[in-house]
C-alpha cells in the first residue's frame, strides 16, 4: 500500500511541476483558450511559410503578428523573442513606422517582466524614432515613468499626460492599459478611491475586448478585497462567475471560483472556500486542464493540512489518483505545447536556412558590385581618355588652325615689303613713307587678332580696308572698291572668322585686277539673308581661266596652296566650332570677266 501511495505521489508531483505557462496555452471546449492557441498555431504557420518564401516584409509582419499573440495570452518571454526579431527584419528593410511601433511593443514586454532598465532604453529609441510629436511624447513619458519606479507621486504626472495624448490619438487599447497603470500608480500612494475609479475608466476603453475587462474587474475585486469590502468583492466575482458559465468560459469560471474560495476564506466563511474549490477542483478534471486542477487541489491540502485533517487529505489524493490517467489523456495543452515546439524548431531551422540564403545573397550582391563598380570605373577610365583624346584632337586642330593662319601671313608680309621696295628703287621716298606708314597700322591689328579664329565685324572691316588702302597705293592705276555692310548687322556685336576673306581679295587683286589694261573694280559685300551672313567679293578682273593661262609655275603653286589653307581652315573651324561656314569661287560668263567668291556662314553673335 505504501509502495503504491508513493508512486502516486510520484506522478501527482510529476503533473504539479508541469510549467503554467506552457500547460496553460489551450483547453479543450474553451473557446477563448482554443481560440488563442489557434491564433498561435496559425501566426506560427504563417512565418514557416514566409520564411521559406524568403520574402523579409511578410517575415518581419509574421514575427509581430506571433510576438502579439504570445503578448495576449501572457506570455512575455516569448513575445519579447518574437518582437526582437521583427525589429531586426524591420531594420533590414527600413521601415522607421514598423520599427517604431514595434520598439515600443517590446519596451511593453520588458517591462511587464520588470526588466525595467532594458524597457527605458527601448521607450526613449521609440521616441526618437517617432515621427509624430505626440507619439514621441508618449514614449518619452513611459520611460521617465520607469525611471521613477522609487518616486509613485512623479510617476503620477507622466500617466496623466500619456492618458490625455492617447484619448486624443484615439487608441482605445493604450488608453484602457495607462487607466490601469494609473490605478497601479494610486494604489501605491495608498489611494484605493482613485484606484477604483481608474480601473473602471479602464473598463469603458476596455468593453470591446471581454479578457482584459474580466482582468480589470478581478483587479477592483482585488482592491475591495485589500480595503477589507469583502462582500463587494464577492459580488463581483460572482457576477463573472455567472457569466463565464453562460459563455461556457470554463477557463474563467474556474479562476473565479479559484478567487471566491480565497474571498471565503478571508471572510472565514470555510465551508463555502472549500465548496468553491472542489467545484474548481472538478471542473479542472472534467476539462482536463492539470494546471488549474494542481492549483485547486494544492489550495485544499494547504487548507486541510492546517486543520489537521489528514483524512480529507488523502481522499483527495486518491481521487487525484484514480482519475490522473484520464486527466493527462484529457489535457490537449499537452499535446499543443508539443505540437507548437515541433513548429518552433521548424521556424528555427527555416531562420537558419534563411541565414545561409541571405549570406550567399550578400556574397553574391558583393560579387555584382563590385563587377559593376569595376564597370563604372572602366567607363569612367574610358570617358576620362576619350575627354582626354577629344580634348587632344581639339587642341591640335586648334594648334594646326592656328600655324595655317600664320602660314598667310609671311607671303602678305613678303608682298607687301616687295612694294616698299618697289617704291624706293623709283625714288618714290614719299609714297615709300605712306605706304609703310598704313603697312604698319595693318600689321599691328593683324596681330593683336593673330590669335582669334573670330573678330567683330566692325574690325574685320577695319582690318580689310587698311589693307586695300594699302593695295590701291601700291596698283593705283588698276582698281577700285568698295566695302558695304548691310544696314540689319550690328558691326560691334557680330562676328566673323578671321583671316578667312583677305587671301581672297588679293588673289583677286594680284591674279586678276593687275592684268587688266583699263582700271578695274573690286567689290566687297556684306550682306544679311535667312539668317545668314554672305560675304561676296566681286571683281572684273581677267576671270579664273585667263589667271591661270598667265600664272607662272610657282604662283600657280602658291595659288594652290592659298586655297586648300582656306578650306583646311574653314574644316577646322566647322569642326571646332560647328557653324557650318562654307565658300564658294565662280568665274562670271557671258560677255563680263572677272571672279565671284562667296562665303556663308550664320549669324554669330556670341563665341
Amino acid at each position: 500500500m505504501k509502495r503504491h501511495l508513493l508512486i502516486g505521489f510520484s506522478l501527482f508531483f510529476l503533473v504539479l511541476l508541469f510549467p503554467q505557462r506552457t500547460i496553460a496555452q489551450a483547453l479543450p471546449e474553451q473557446k477563448s483558450e482554443k481560440s488563442k492557441q489557434v491564433k498561435i498555431s496559425k501566426a506560427a504557420d504563417d512565418l514557416s511559410k514566409s520564411l521559406n518564401e524568403n520574402d523579409e516584409s511578410k517575415i518581419a509582419q509574421n514575427y509581430e503578428r506571433l510576438a502579439n499573440e504570445f503578448l495576449n495570452n501572457g506570455d512575455n518571454a516569448k513575445a519579447e523573442e518574437y518582437f526582437k526579431r521583427a525589429l531586426n527584419s524591420y531594420t533590414k528593410l527600413k521601415l522607421t513606422e514598423d520599427k517604431t511601433r514595434v520598439t515600443r511593443s517590446l519596451a511593453k514586454t520588458q517591462e511587464n517582466q520588470k526588466n525595467f532598465d532594458s524597457a527605458i532604453k527601448n521607450y526613449e529609441v521609440a521616441g526618437s524614432l517617432a515621427k509624430d510629436i505626440s507619439e514621441e511624447k508618449i514614449n518619452l513619458n513611459d520611460a521617465n515613468r520607469l525611471k521613477n519606479q522609487s518616486n509613485p507621486e512623479s510617476q503620477k504626472g507622466y500617466v496623466d499626460s500619456n492618458i490625455e495624448l492617447l484619448k486624443k490619438e484615439k487608441k482605445s487599447q493604450e488608453v484602457t492599459d495607462a487607466y490601469v497603470q494609473k490605478a497601479q500608480n494610486s494604489l501605491e500612494l495608498k489611494d484605493k478611491k482613485v484606484a477604483i475609479e481608474s480601473y473602471k475608466k479602464a473598463l469603458v476603453y476596455a468593453k470591446d475586448k471581454p479578457e482584459s475587462v474580466i482582468k480589470i474587474k478581478n483587479e477592483i475585486a482585488k482592491v475591495y478585497a485589500e480595503d477589507n469590502q469583502f462582500d463587494k468583492a464577492v459580488t463581483i466575482n460572482e457576477k463573472l462567475l455567472a457569466e463565464a458559465k453562460t459563455n461556457k468560459d470554463y477557463n474563467t469560471e474556474i479562476k473565479q471560483l479559484q478567487s471566491l474560495a480565497s474571498l471565503y476564506f478571508q471572510k472565514s466563511e470555510a465551508e463555502k472556500a472549500i465548496s468553491s474549490l472542489k467545484q474548481a477542483y472538478d471542473l479542472s478534471f472534467q476539462k482536463g486542464n492539470s494546471a488549474e486542477a494542481k492549483k485547486s487541489l494544492s489550495s485544499l491540502i494547504k487548507y486541510y493540512k492546517t486543520k489537521g485533517e489528514d483524512k480529507e487529505s488523502m481522499a483527495l489524493y486518491e481521487q487525484f489518483f484514480e482519475n490522473f490517467e484520464k486527466l493527462i489523456h484529457s489535457d490537449t495543452t499537452l499535446i499543443d505545447a508539443k505540437t507548437f515546439q515541433i513548429t518552433e524548431d521548424k521556424i528555427r531551422q527555416l531562420e537558419k536556412e534563411k541565414t545561409l540564403k541571405d549570406e550567399l545573397i550578400s556574397k553574391k550582391n558583393t560579387f555584382n558590385y563590385f563587377l559593376i563598380g569595376s564597370v563604372i570605373l572602366l567607363l569612367l577610365l574610358f570617358t576620362f581618355i576619350s575627354k582626354a583624346l577629344y580634348s587632344i584632337r581639339i587642341k591640335n586642330k586648334e594648334i594646326a588652325l592656328q600655324s595655317l593662319r600664320r602660314e598667310m601671313n609671311p607671303h602678305f608680309i613678303f608682298n607687301s615689303l616687295n612694294s616698299v621696295n618697289q617704291f624706293i628703287s623709283e625714288n618714290k621716298e614719299l609714297e615709300a613713307n605712306k605706304y609703310l606708314t598704313s603697312y604698319s597700322n595693318l600689321m599691328r591689328n593683324m596681330m593683336e587678332n593673330s590669335n582669334k579664329d573670330f573678330i567683330s565685324l566692325d574690325k574685320e572691316v577695319e582690318q580689310l580696308k587698311k589693307y586695300l588702302d594699302l593695295e590701291h597705293l601700291r596698283f593705283e592705276d588698276k582698281f577700285d572698291f568698295e566695302i558695304i555692310v548691310d544696314d540689319s548687322l550690328d558691326a560691334e556685336r557680330v562676328f566673323v572668322p578671321n583671316m578667312i576673306i583677305q587671301p581672297h581679295l588679293e588673289n583677286s587683286i594680284w591674279h586678276g585686277l593687275r592684268y587688266l589694261d583699263q582700271k578695274g573694280f573690286l567689290s566687297l559685300r556684306f550682306d544679311f539673308k535667312n539668317g545668314k551672313i554672305i560675304v561676296t567679293i566681286d571683281d572684273n578682273g581677267i576671270g579664273l581661266t585667263k589667271s591661270r593661262e598667265l600664272k607662272t609655275t610657282n604662283q600657280k603653286i602658291y595659288e594652290s596652296r592659298g586655297l586648300n589653307n582656306t578650306k583646311e581652315r574653314i574644316d577646322l573651324l566647322n569642326e571646332l566650332y560647328k557653324k557650318n561656314i562654307s565658300f564658294n569661287i565662280s568665274e562670271k560668263e557671258g560677255a563680263e570677266k572677272g571672279t565671284i567668291v562667296e562665303i556663308v556662314f550664320p549669324l554669330i553673335d556670341k563665341i
